[in-house]
Order: structure tokens, then sequence, then C-alpha cells
């Protein structure tokens, strides 16, 4: 089964997440090896994930498991990841 591509609307999600993740990760004192061991995940996937030049979508599975490898509640993730539009349209 081929993957299906990201919508435009979702690509800035996934974005602003991996940078949230990645602020996270390093407000906890964590590098990208640890995080991603902790998580269950490659170095390679989490640095993707993280990565705000490039969309990699992944897994509500690799979510879960570094929202509790950060320690922080998944939605509590989700929210830190929304930056409202007044804020991304300003000038």
């Amino acid at each position: 089964m081929a993957k299906e591509p990201i919508s435009f609307k979702n690509r800035d999600r996934f974005i602003q997440l991996g940078i949230a993740i990645a602020a996270l990760r390093k407000m906890r004192g964590m590098s990208q090896d640890q995080l991603a061991e902790k998580a269950n995940i490659s170095r390679s996937h989490l640095s993707a994930i993280e990565a705000p030049n490039m969309v990699r979508a992944f897994s509500m599975e690799a979510f879960y498991n570094i929202a509790d490898a950060l320690e922080v509640d998944p939605a509590e993730l989700i929210n830190a990841a929304i930056i409202p539009e007044h804020i991304l349209n300003k000038k």
C-alpha cells in the first residue's frame, strides 16, 4: 500500500508538532538519541519529525510514545504545537 501524501493543511501541523517536540526535548535536557530510545523509535525518524524544513508524518503510536517519553499528556503536546493564526500572520 502506497503512502498517501500529506495534505497542505496538515503539512504545517506536522511541522509545528515537530518543532514543539524538539523544544520540549531540549527543555528536558534530552538528546535525540535519548528521546528516541525512550520512545522506541529510531533517532533518524525522530530527527526527521523534528526537522522544520521537512514534513514527516508519523503514527499515533509514535506520537504517544514520544509524549510518554517527554512525560507530557498527548493533548498538551498537541496544544503546545498550535501557533494561533494571528501570530503566524504577523509580519
